[in-house]
């Protein structure tokens, strides 16, 4: 069986969610995610979402993402982010999306790498209040059709244009979600699988941590696009810069690991080794945090090292990372008043899909945006909270430059 739309977006994180709240509403939209709507990587989001906060901010913004990415990142599309940061945080706000403040005014933190506070965060789940507001503004949206646990397996392509997906039931598909989303309709070809033919696909995916044994992602998250577009020759870039983030908290268990927010370390958190002692600055870059514990964890023949909290006192734990208290409470670790045990773990992929400064790929009519994209932002290592900013900012672009060609297309 055939689908029919005029945009198809593969993903429910906040790069897909944004792409298809900025399609006209008489854009007929389909998502389709392989798991349930809110299990994306977006949702995990705890430390926040960076913003140009005036115009003097803008050469320390600019050059903190450049050093984090060890200068290779692409100017252009920095400059792109850092420009439009304040109109995306906007239309954030207008969508219901609650960020903290006092007396009416931003509040803003700092995280590792930054010269200065400009983060915005909601608790220490701001990835969560961004990406269930912007869910739920898509649940409102007669235009968009969601359907879960469908897995795309190939894209269609028509001389050299890609013209949508191919989708069959993933392995945990269900009939209906709690939330109400219907599944993928029963009718398909022999082997199941259905057609969703658009003039426009997006792909945004996610990242790749379902490829390693400890990770900070999602387990089903396993670069299917970025496999995808490799079977079909579409270009890749940078697949090799991963980033491993340097704080998640440590268990014998294997799986997805709970990541202590690098706000944490902004806000004065230190690291100590077995000795409690400190062996590293906390906030130079991700990179370079989680190379001083990896050979601080060889040098003392141990599997973690040690993270304190003491110096930001109660108060502000309990009112600025009330989630991550309260988890590490559950595996029996008071922040309040102990060190935790933390080790890196793979968080982010950097590189991905090529695309240029409006999220095309080197496919006419595909697109990729967020972590399955790589449009030069992150350079070598990616700036901490620049994860979110990133994909809305070109998620947005991608949907603006499918509105204006199908504003000069035949219906």
């Amino acid at each position: 069986m055939d689908m029919n739309a005029d945009v198809v977006i593969v993903g429910t994180g906040v790069g897909g969610l944004f792409a298809a709240l900025n399609l006209p509403e008489d854009c007929r939209v389909v998502m389709i995610t392989k798991s349930d709507a809110k299990s994306s990587d977006s949702f995990l989001a705890q430390g926040g979402i960076c913003v140009l906060r005036d115009e003097e901010d803008y050469e320390g913004y600019f050059e903190d993402t450049m050093r984090a990415g060890h200068y290779e990142n692409r100017k252009e599309s920095v400059d792109i982010m850092l420009q439009s940061s304040r109109d995306v945080v906007r239309d954030l706000v207008d969508y219901g999306v609650e960020f903290a403040r006092e007396n009416g005014e931003f509040v803003y933190t700092r995280e590792g790498a930054h010269s200065r506070p400009r983060i915005l965060f909601h608790e220490d789940i701001t990835g969560r209040e961004i990406t269930g507001k912007l869910l739920a503004r898509v649940k409102e949206r007669p235009n968009i059709r969601l359907y879960e646990y469908t897995a795309m397996t190939d894209i269609i392509v028509k001389d050299g244009v890609c013209c949508g997906v191919v989708a069959r039931k993933a392995e945990a598909a269900e009939e209906k979600s709690a939330d109400g989303w219907a599944g993928l309709p029963e009718q398909g070809n022999a082997d199941g699988a259905i057609r969703i033919l658009a003039r426009d696909t997006v792909l945004a995916t996610g990242g790749i941590g379902g490829r390693y044994r400890h990770s900070t992602n999602f387990p089903h998250l396993t670069g299917d696009a970025i496999e995808i577009a490799r079977r079909h020759h579409i270009r890749l870039e940078n697949l090799d810069y991963v980033q491993f983030h340097p704080t998640t908290l440590y268990s014998k268990k294997p799986g997805r690991r709970f990541l202590i927010s690098e706000s944490v370390r902004g806000e004065g958190a230190v690291l100590y080794n077995k000795k409690k002692e400190r062996f590293v600055n906390e906030l130079l870059p991700r990179d370079v945090v989680a190379e001083a514990i990896r050979r601080q964890m060889e040098e003392d023949g141990t599997d973690y090292v040690w993270l304190s909290m003491e110096h930001i006192g109660k108060e502000t734990v309990l009112k600025h990372f009330p989630h991550i208290y309260e988890h590490c409470l559950e595996e029996g670790y008071d922040v309040t008043g102990e060190c935790i045990p933390v080790v890196p773990a793979q968080h982010y992929l950097m590189g991905g899909i090529w695309v240029d400064s409006d999220s095309r790929t080197s496919m006419e009519r595909l697109y990729a945006v967020g972590e399955t994209s790589c449009n030069g932002v992150h350079g070598a290592n990616r700036l901490a909270s620049n994860s979110l900013l990133e994909s809305l900012v070109f998620a947005k672009r991608a949907a603006e430059k499918i509105k204006s060609y199908c504003s000069r297309r035949d219906p």
